[in-house]
């Protein structure tokens, strides 16, 4: 069985050992790259793709968040964790608005790092314990589901709008028309009182239509 690629993305050199170090203790893991900027890492990516990018938000230029729209824009396949000190759920809900598959606040155990690394390998979805908090907090909040307002098919549709399809593929997918879809989806926000697809992504997770994997070890 081939190693698990690893293509880390901090403007810090320091810190990018330090994760390097932890990464590689693990076996069959290996770091294949280092980036510190959002330039660099998409350089790095189309040289030589990792089979998981780990990216922080807070870079020199653009953010991380620029870094995950490149990278997916070339491969809508790239499973991309951001690993960052912005705690709370609004980052979150933008970077996987953006396209990662995971969110690990650097307040974490660094087990909760490895965890979430192997979760997205396995093609699930992750965070760390205190974003999987604030998740269950607003689940358990008593407020009525907002999905009540959709039919089947937009709950579908929002699902894959949520989990970082494009127009096109959910169009392939559902064997609907491109323009069939992009009229589901602005009826989706206008039902829900959403703004953009960031306020979309946080109704699916509120919902339950995405399962988060808690990196600590349980569900979210």
């Amino acid at each position: 069985m081939s190693d698990l690629t690893i293509l880390l993305v901090d403007d810090h050199p320091v810190v990018r050992a330090g994760y390097r170090k932890l990464i590689e203790l693990q076996p069959g893991y290996r770091v294949t790259g280092e980036a510190d900027s959002t330039a660099a890492a998409y350089l790095a990516y189309r040289r030589e793709p990792a089979d998981i990018v780990v990216v922080d938000l807070s870079m020199p230029g653009s953010s991380g968040l620029e870094a995950i729209r490149r990278i997916r824009a070339v491969d809508r396949k790239a499973r991309i964790l951001v690993f960052t000190m912005h705690e709370g759920l609004s980052y979150a809900l933008k970077a996987f608005e953006a396209g990662a598959a995971g969110y690990v606040t650097k307040s974490s155990p660094p087990e909760a790092l490895i965890a979430a690394i192997a979760t997205i390998a396995a093609g699930g979805k992750a965070v760390s314990d205190d974003i999987a908090h604030e998740i269950a907090v607003e689940r358990l909040s008593g407020r009525k589901s907002p999905l009540e307002a959709l039919g089947p098919r937009e709950v579908e549709i929002l699902q894959l709008i949520a989990s970082g399809m494009t127009t096109d593929e959910i169009a392939d997918a559902l064997s609907l028309s491109q323009k069939t879809i992009q009229n589901y989806h602005s009826g989706i926000k206008a039902k829900l009182n959403a703004r953009t697809d960031a306020n979309l992504v946080w109704v699916a997770i509120d919902a339950g239509l995405l399962e988060m994997r808690a990196a600590g070890g349980g569900p979210a």
